[in-house]
Parts: C-alpha cells; structure tokens; sequence
C-alpha cells in the first residue's frame, strides 16, 4: 500500500490548507474561542490550524537581514518573568522572540540565531539603557551604532516628575495637598492626550504648585533633543537644561540628569541623519503584544505567543 500526500491538505488531515488558512486569518482579529464557537470546532484544533497557518507565514517571509533592529523586553507573567524582542525597524517588523530573561546570554541567542554574517550587517540598534543589551551588541555586533530608545528615557524622566509629585503630596498640608490628590495621570500624560477636563485640572495644579509648574515645563521642553541634527546643539541645549536645574531642590531631575550624562553618547546618536529610525515603531509594537498578550489570556503555549507575535506585522496568506 502506497500513502500519497495531498498538497491541498492541511497537517491536520480532516481539512484542506485553504480551510486552516482561514481559520488563521480569522485568529489574526478574534480570539481562538469565538472562532471555535463560530465554526463549530474544538478549541484545540482551531488553534493548531491558526499555528500551521502562522509557521508558513514565517516559512514564506524568509529569514531577515536586518540594517537597524530595536531590541525591548516584554513581560510574559508575573514575578518578572522577560523575554527578549527583536524588531526590524526598516521593514517595521518583530524577527525575533526568545532567551529564558534579559540576561547577555539570552541577547545572545538573537546573534546566535541571526548568524555571524548577517549580525556583521547592521548597523543601528535602538535598545533602552539596559547593560546586558549594549554588552551583547557591542560584543556580536561591534560595528552597530548603539541608539538609546527616546521612549524608555522619557519614562525615566517621568519617573522622576511622579517622584517630585509624591514629595509634594507628603511635604504639603490642607487645601495645597488636596490640588495634587489624584492628579497622576493628567501630570505624566502626554498633553494632547488629555480631555479639555484633564487640561483644566492639570492647569490649575501647576498654578497652586510652583514646583510642580517647574517641573512639568522642564519635562516637556526635554523632548526637544531629539529634534536636532547637530550633536553640538543637542550638547548645548541638554547643558542649559541642566544649568535650569540650579535652586529647583528637583532631586530625581538631577539624578535624570546624571543618567543622561552616562549615557550620552547613545542619545547624541539620533543627531546623525542615518540612524533618523522610526522610534516610535517598538513603542507601538509593545502595545500591539499587550493586546495579543490580553487576548491570549490564560494561555500557557509560549510558541504560541511568539508566533503571534512574530506573524502580527506580517501580510495575511
């Protein structure tokens, strides 16, 4: 007796490819359980259709070769549990998921991965200021010019901001303290985000607290660095900015600050014109998994996790 294998079937033999392409495209917008109700199906089965279908789109995409990757680290469960993602930034893309932490052997795998010759080819990594990351990519890939992440070093800055509020809060007494009560999130968001309500409130905390006032403007006049294309420049302005801090009594801004100085030289990066990435791309991507993590919720399947999230930029079959 000869088997003979049907190209039109699926790995799973009771469906056609055409079918468990379906299912997959479906997965990408639902979640596996309301295709599963949809289609009459056992969970099971419309997920391992959804994983065929993923293995082939990464199958087709080919293995990357990229010029400037982003490197970020997501959370997976609780009790800091990290895995590592690596994105393309000019094909706008994640190519890689992986390590057991965010140690320098787990940033290893990615070079591992990639191969000697193709780590050889880039030429930016954008990362956060984390050591293992720049230690790695210094070692396997010497020739990449090192770029700190704008989004990770805002965070910091509004770290610092949320640290002068707390004090604030503790050092005032009465109706001074009763401005700041629950005003976080209009003083760490981004202005344009708030509602005309939140716009209000933020105006009148920073009228009844100056400190609060110097320190919100000092961190929105902060994003201007990444706008210049002389690090000359960029050095000028981040030193008036510090000179700004004089008699502020802004401790976490001074210590900000000190930060920013040991780490200059992966910021000043930006100021040349071909390391201009879109920043903006691992910040979103970050999102992007937040969904892909919600949606997934109660999953134990990490191949599963890192095929959605290696497919979810990919074009559909």
């Amino acid at each position: 007796m000869k088997r003979e294998r049907l190209d039109f079937l699926a790995k799973n033999p009771l469906y056609t490819k055409r079918f468990a392409w379906y299912v997959g495209r479906r997965c990408r917008s639902s979640t596996v359980s309301d295709i599963a109700c949809e289609l009459n199906l056992d969970w099971h089965t419309v997920k391992e259709l959804d994983k065929q279908y993923m293995t082939t789109q990464l199958e087709r995409a080919g293995t990357p070769a990229p010029k400037a990757i982003g490197i970020d680290e997501i959370s997976i469960r609780k009790g800091h549990t990290y895995r590592i993602v690596v994105s393309n930034l000019i094909r706008h893309r994640p190519i890689w998921f992986g390590g057991a932490d965010r140690s320098e052997d787990s940033m290893r795998q990615f070079y591992d991965w990639l191969g000697e010759k193709k780590s050889k080819g880039i030429r930016l990594a954008v990362m956060d200021m984390w050591k293992p990351f720049r230690n790695v990519a210094n070692e396997r890939a010497p020739q990449a010019g090192i770029l700190f992440d704008k989004f990770h070093i805002m965070k910091h800055l509004g770290d610092a901001l949320d640290k002068v509020r707390k004090t604030e809060y503790a050092r005032l007494r009465g109706k001074d303290r009763s401005y700041i009560k629950g005003q976080k999130y209009v003083l760490l968001s981004n202005h344009e985000n708030l509602t005309l309500d939140g716009r209000r409130s933020l105006k009148t905390l920073l009228a009844a607290n100056k400190r609060l006032n110097t320190a919100y403007l000092l961190k929105e006049s902060f994003s201007q660095l990444w706008g210049y294309k002389s690090e000359a420049w960029a050095r000028r302005f981040f030193g008036n900015w510090k000179v700004s801090l004089k008699w502020q009594r802004l401790k976490p801004y001074e210590k900000f600050a000190a930060m920013i100085e040991r780490h200059w030289d992966g910021i000043a990066a930006y100021c040349k014109p071909e390391n201009k990435v879109s920043l903006g791309f691992v910040e979103g991507l970050n999102n992007k998994i937040r969904v892909i993590q919600r949606r997934a919720y109660g999953l134990r399947d990490e191949e599963y996790l890192r095929l959605k999230i290696l497919t979810s930029m990919l074009p559909k079959l």
